[in-house]
């Protein structure tokens, strides 16, 4: 809670100026719960696709496979 505002205003603040990348494992119909509040996630997801580019990557994650073979998973 209130750590999407900050989130929000470095997206706007960067809109059409300069590149950025977003990771996610969540679907943007869960973006609400990370950003606080769905208006400002999609603020966030819409200046993100405006000018972008989704990639969407299926199968099985590398990194949550290794993790799992050395015991590390959450």
């Amino acid at each position: 809670p209130g750590g999407g505002g900050c989130g929000f205003q470095v997206v706007a603040e960067a809109y059409g100026g300069q590149s950025g990348v977003f990771t996610t494992t969540r679907g943007y119909s869960r973006w609400g719960s990370g950003f606080g509040d769905d208006r400002l996630a999609a603020a966030v997801i819409d200046r993100g696709v405006h000018h972008g580019r989704l990639l969407q990557f299926r199968g099985e994650s590398y990194r949550v496979r290794h993790a799992l073979m050395q015991g590390n998973a959450r």
